[in-house]
Parts: structure tokens; sequence; C-alpha cells
């Protein structure tokens, strides 16, 4: 950390002498582009309400620390988020139920469960800060565990790109080819499941989802094949999350709120720039 402080020191600008700044920047560059790329999937396979659910279901994992007795409650949330990502995993393929509502039940139940407990005797405040994150208040310690997230993200992403892209195009012919579909998709929901639990109490439950949706949302309707899909989505969520990071310190607003708002820059941007394009062929 003191290198890269010593690095950032020679910058001419007023935030690169703060070193709560420095830490918060180097989070936002490891923790973006992980958001742009599992965002990709997420959006290809419609789980954008499954990121929602692991978010709101936090507060049960919260709880469930309190209970436990843990000072921090990460341990506590990591387990809960990754047996609600196995349980829907489960539950998708051994229930006729449709996806979204198993969903709904999981993560509505779990909200509620938290929030009950957590406000039991008027004690839920303390917890408030969880719902719209801190990253400038995050230490080394948090900055390791991102990059050691950015690390698995990125082994996961080489042995098991193109059996994932193939299970989202077509799960039949994903089996038929020796892909293991349950195993790959509940590898998948795993990792989510840990960047978004790892990544809430400096990015916030309220808003932590629009980091996966929003860059990958903006790179579909510019890109016009995968790999540039991917590139675009990596690029507009490190872009934005630096440019929304500068802009929160010097208007005194919430980093992870300025962020989004920057992500939906993007996304409106580039639903204006498709559109364009879609009216000039049409026309």
């Amino acid at each position: 950390m003191s290198v890269w402080s010593n690095l950032l020191s020679f910058l001419p600008f007023e935030w690169s002498q703060h070193q709560f700044m420095n830490q918060a920047l180097l989070a936002v560059i490891l923790i973006t582009p992980i958001f742009g790329l599992m965002g990709t999937m997420v959006v290809n396979n419609r789980m954008a309400f499954f990121s929602d659910s692991l978010g709101h279901s936090a507060l049960a994992g919260i709880a469930l620390g309190v209970i436990i007795g843990l000072r921090d409650p990460l341990i506590s949330m990591l387990a809960f988020g990754l047996l609600m990502a196995l349980a829907l995993s489960f539950l998708k393929r051994t229930s006729n139920v449709s996806t979204d509502t198993i969903i709904g039940v999981l993560s509505s139940s779990a909200m509620a469960l938290g929030i009950v407990i957590l406000s039991r005797g008027g004690g839920f405040a303390k917890y408030s800060r969880y719902l719209i994150g801190d990253i400038l208040s995050i230490t080394s310690e948090g900055i390791i565990a991102l990059a050691l997230v950015f690390g698995l993200a990125l082994v996961y992403w080489y042995f098991m790109f193109n059996k994932l892209l193939l299970v989202s195009i077509n799960p039949v012919m994903a089996r038929s080819r020796g892909v293991k579909v349950l195993l790959t998709e509940s590898l998948f929901m795993a990792l989510v499941a840990v960047l978004v639990t790892i990544s809430i109490q400096w990015v916030g439950i309220l808003i932590i989802n629009a980091l996966l949706i929003l860059p990958a949302a903006a790179a579909r309707n510019l890109a016009r094949n995968m790999r540039v899909y991917h590139l675009l989505s990596v690029i507009i969520s490190l872009v934005a999350g630096v440019v929304g990071l500068l802009i929160s310190y010097y208007w005194g607003t919430a980093a992870g709120a300025t962020i989004v708002l920057c992500n939906t820059v993007f996304f409106l941007i580039s639903w204006l720039i498709n559109l364009s394009n879609y009216s000039y062929k049409v026309g």
C-alpha cells in the first residue's frame, strides 16, 4: 500500500494526498473489472434478479453472525450467500416452480429474517451502513480480500468461460458435449455470491446489483461480438468506477451511488447510440 500511495502522491490533485482516497481508488480498480466481467454472464443468463437477491439476503447473513457472536459478520455473510446460491441451483433443477418465483421466495424470506433479528430491541440502526456502503473506509485487509476475489474470478474465467457460455446458450447441447451443466452453473452462482458478499460492506446492499447489470447492459448495446462485449463491459465498469469515486470526493456524495449513476450515464449513451444505429438501418 505504501508503494501505491507514494505513486499517487506525485499527482497534482488534492484527493491523491489522502490515504483513504488512495485505498478507495485501488479498491475500485480491483473490484470494477470483476463486476464488468461477471455482469456479462449475469445478463446473458438472465440472473439479474438472482444477484439482487444475494444483496438483500445478506441481512440474514449479518444476523447469523450476530447470533453466533462474530465481531465481523463477513464470514457468516459469505456462508449464507453460498448457501443461497447452492439452494437456488438445487431448487432450480428439482422444482416445477419458475426460477424467478424461487428467487423471490428465498430472498424475501431471508431479508425478512435478517430484519427481524437485527431490529430486535431497536438495534437495526448500527447495521444501516451495509445498506449504502462506504468504500472510503476500506482497509488494507479489505483490499487483499478484493485482490483474492479478483484472482479467483480470473482463474474461473480462464478455465470455465467456454463451458459457461455454452450452458447459457443451450444447456442441452452443453450436456451432450460432456459439460457438467449443474456444476458449471453452481460454481458461477457461488462466485457471484462471493463477489457480492465481499463487496456489500463497501458498495451497499441497495445498489450493488446495479454495478453488475449496468456495465454489461451498456456493453451489450454497443458490442457486435462476444469478445468486444466483455471488453467494453470491463472498460465501462472501470471508467465509471474511477470517475464516480472522484466525483463523489468533490461533491461529498456517497461513492457507491455516484459510481452507479456514472454507469447509468454510460448505459443511456449506449442506448442512444444503439437507437440511432437502429433508426439509420430502418430508414
